[in-house]
């Protein structure tokens, strides 16, 4: 549900002590995988559709599990905050995972809002909606605009437990966030919150969902959704014949609504005038964006096609409904009509890629996602190295399937954004990525964008080794800090092929062994590549002229560079320590220890180098 503001606490604060000793009775087996197998992310079913816990649809009487019975403050929780409840969830995140960013789009979403209890967390949990951020206090009570992109980030080892709760409200739920506080939108010093204390041998009675999903969608409805949303496009030339169709739509809605009502009868006719919108709306509004910078189209089908006629797996006689076009991905022959050109920097570890892409990025009408990828690729389930064993951060062509390269195209195009912040670009568009891990998947990348140029980054060893060992060290690059038979300090940077024959080895051992692996990768990967879609840039280089390496680069790969540097670069956001040309020395032993071994490396990257 989309709220005036990001946050809102409610006026009312439970016993945390008390939930925690009831949930504390459930075994590991009650609690779920995330249905999407989001790493780190489990839930534990309280209200699904006919009380049973294996279902996770939203789509059906919503009655309580057996768990919820066993948890009588719980119930006392909901009952007093007096909601008709929807689905409601014990939602638990693992030490250092997270909710990946996103907007809850859906159908369910638009009257819906999201109850959140914290029952177990830490002050390093961060909840972070549109441009604001709160850190939910255990017994706290809020709710938040799902509108708006949303995340939440367990900076702790320990696990975290929310009771997450879905409802329509009521008139006394919608009474207390009235009287709710607004984080950042007013003063609030005399605010408090009322302790709820539990009440022994008290087990009121919940209202619960029984009618949520339409079997068909009054036109009133339908009307009522395409004008909020459209209420949320950013502007866009776009625009108006989009709302034209729309209106063309609602028009026929009500024609057949007043014909057939929700009679079976008409839903061939509802089912081809759906057709008929969404296939118009592809040709004419391909490029409309909601201001938190989804395509259009892709919030359409959740939203309105997927519920607006409830007629899948329905024998509708002979009518066989328009089978939508797909955005395959496309060849070498066959222009890209999404992605002109992408640029993937590639490099080894700590060689300076986040210095060289915070400054590539200023360049005009070039658009990234913000940040690096680890989440954005690692969400889709198939991808993350959980799902096989650990066994590296390798992905190749065959891993490339078109279905996650659909997937993870989509992911990319939902979250970019230029260096003004603009999110909305016209198609196609040229994009900059930069993830470390990607040094271990070019073919897979060269598959799915078969388009793609790649940059390698280039940087001495010696501060190489040294800045990698740093960054073991400081414990801010953990990757994997539960890695299964690891028993050195938390695994940190990519996880390279054959990881597991470092267990017991020291750590510059572990770092020399790092790089190697990586570097012999992304040599052969690289060779791979047409030598008309590879730069390379030297790290000594960008530091001593940027300026003349920005001009150089872009040049090389038609972009537009606007931006003058005056003197040198800032430091890039993941620097440990100030950057100084002798730093390395103080990891000099350990470095000349292991260099010897990594020469047949070297040599093979220095005949790279001067090809």
């Amino acid at each position: 549900m989309k709220l005036a503001v990001p946050f809102v606490q409610l006026p009312v604060r439970f016993d945390a002590h008390r939930l925690a000793a009831e949930i504390q009775a459930f075994e590991q087996k009650c609690w779920r995988k995330h249905p999407q197998n989001f790493p780190g992310n489990f839930a534990l079913p309280l209200i699904s559709v006919n009380g049973d816990p294996d279902v996770d649809a939203i789509n059906g009487p919503m009655r309580p599990t057996p768990y919820l019975e066993l948890c009588p403050y719980l119930i006392q929780v909901l009952h007093r905050l007096g909601a008709v409840w929807g689905r409601t969830r014990l939602m638990k995140l693992s030490g250092h995972a997270e909710v990946t960013p996103h907007a809850d789009v859906s159908y369910y979403w638009r009257e819906r809002t999201r109850v959140h209890v914290p029952i177990l967390t830490k002050p390093n949990v961060r909840f972070i909606c549109g441009d604001s951020e709160v850190n939910m206090a255990a017994g706290e009570c809020w709710i938040f605009d799902t509108w708006r992109n949303h995340r939440v980030i367990n900076g702790d080892d320990d696990e975290r437990i929310h009771l997450v709760a879905d409802t329509v409200g009521s008139e006394d739920f919608w009474s207390l966030v009235n009287r709710g506080r607004a984080p950042g939108n007013g003063s609030f010093a005399s605010w408090q919150a009322e302790p709820v204390a539990a009440v022994e041998n008290h087990r009121p009675e919940l209202a619960y969902e029984s009618v949520n999903v339409p079997e068909v969608m009054t036109p009133w409805e339908l009307q009522s959704h395409l004008v909020f949303l459209f209420g949320e496009v950013m502007p866009h030339p776009e625009l108006a014949e989009a709302q034209t169709i729309s209106s063309r739509l609602i028009s026929k809605w009500k024609t057949l609504w007043a014909q057939y009502g929700t009679a079976r009868a008409g839903w061939p006719s509802y089912r081809e005038a759906l057709n008929r919108f969404n296939t118009e709306m592809s040709a004419a509004a391909p490029s409309l964006r909601a201001v938190h910078g989804l395509n259009v189209l892709r919030i359409l089908k959740p939203m309105l096609l997927d519920v607006a006629l409830a007629d899948q797996g329905v024998d509708l006689g002979a009518y066989e409904p328009r089978k939508p076009e797909t955005s395959a991905i496309p060849s070498l022959e066959k222009p890209d009509e999404v992605f002109d050109r992408p640029i993937f920097i590639i490099s080894s570890p700590r060689s300076g890629s986040t210095l060289l892409f915070e400054t590539l990025a200023q360049a005009r009408k070039l658009y990234t996602i913000g940040q690096e990828s680890h989440a954005l690729i690692e969400g889709v389930p198939a991808l993350n190295p959980v799902q096989h064993d650990f066994s590296s951060n390798r992905l190749d062509a065959a891993d490339a399937t078109p279905e996650l390269g659909e997937v993870l195209r989509q992911r990319f195009l939902a979250e970019l954004r230029d260096r003004d912040g603009s999110t909305s670009p016209a198609l196609p568009v040229r994009m900059l990525e930069k993830t470390p891990k990607n040094a271990l998947r070019i073919p897979f990348l060269a598959k799915i964008f078969p388009q793609a140029h790649f940059i390698y980054l280039h940087r001495d060893i010696r501060p190489t080794l040294s800045s990698m060992i740093e960054a073991w060290q400081s414990g801010r690059f953990r990757t994997y800090p539960k890695l299964p038979d690891w028993t050195g300090p938390s695994w940190s940077l990519l996880l390279v092929p054959g990881w597991r024959e470092l267990i017991g080895r020291p750590l510059q051992e572990v770092v020399a062994a790092q790089w190697a692996a990586t570097i012999n990768i992304l040599l052969d990967d690289l060779s791979a590549i047409p030598a008309e879609r590879l730069q390379v840039v030297r790290y000594d280089d960008l530091l001593a002229n940027p300026q003349h390496e920005m001009e150089r680069l872009c040049s090389a790969l038609e972009l537009m560079w606007d931006r003058p540097i005056d003197g040198t670069l800032p430091l890039s956001r993941f620097t440990v320590s100030e950057p100084a040309s002798e730093k390395w020395r103080r990891h000099e032993a350990l470095i000349n220890e292991v260099l010897p071994g990594l020469q047949p490396t070297l040599d093979r990257l220095e005949r790279f180098l001067a090809r």
